[in-house]
């Protein structure tokens, strides 16, 4: 990742101008595209190679565009099913695309629509056989794995989630 060393002021003003990269193969997103758009947060949908969503800064508040699709990304699951099949029926994509960012150093975060999170995986309030320690496993090793940081959140915040989760990194690596 480039070292940056703006000024409080400048990054200020960067961070007013922060636009949301969206993957361009992500579906049913509506509710995350709602809350940028009533918040006044700029989208662009683009095809990424791994992750859901990333940002950058554009030129007009940097000088030059900053992408930043290769240091930091969220990949969101809809659900505690959706995720499952991910870690089971379809783990070598899965495993591939965090593999991808990893190489490239990207912090990854694993954001899942499901409120309940670890209590609803340990009681098993999913629809899926996986089992309840099994899917504990698969999870926890995948977090060690692959470094990658696993928040579950309701999806009326996951706009937010998603936006916060950038700004404050952004924030941190531009000053």
């Amino acid at each position: 990742m480039r070292q940056y060393k703006f000024s409080v002021d400048d990054i200020k003003r960067m961070l007013k101008q922060m636009v949301i990269l969206v993957d361009s193969r992500e579906k049913k997103n509506g509710h995350v595209l709602d809350y940028f758009e009533k918040n006044g947060i700029a989208y662009q949908k683009t095809k990424m190679d791994y992750g859901d969503y990333s940002f950058l800064i554009p030129a007009s508040a940097a000088g030059e565009d900053i992408y930043f699709h290769r240091d930091i990304v969220v990949e969101r699951k809809a659900s505690l099913e959706e995720l499952s099949g991910n870690l089971a029926q379809e783990r070598e994509r899965f495993e591939k695309e965090f593999l991808r960012a990893g190489n490239d150093g990207a912090k990854t975060y694993l954001m899942v629509e499901a409120s309940g999170g670890y209590s609803d995986i340990i009681a098993h309030r999913y629809k899926t056989e996986f089992a309840p320690a099994a899917y504990m496993a698969s999870l926890k090793t995948w977090e060690h794995r692959f470094g990658c940081n696993v928040q579950f959140t309701a999806p009326e915040f996951s706009g937010y989630f998603v936006y916060s989760t950038f700004y404050y990194f952004a924030r941190e690596v531009l000053r």
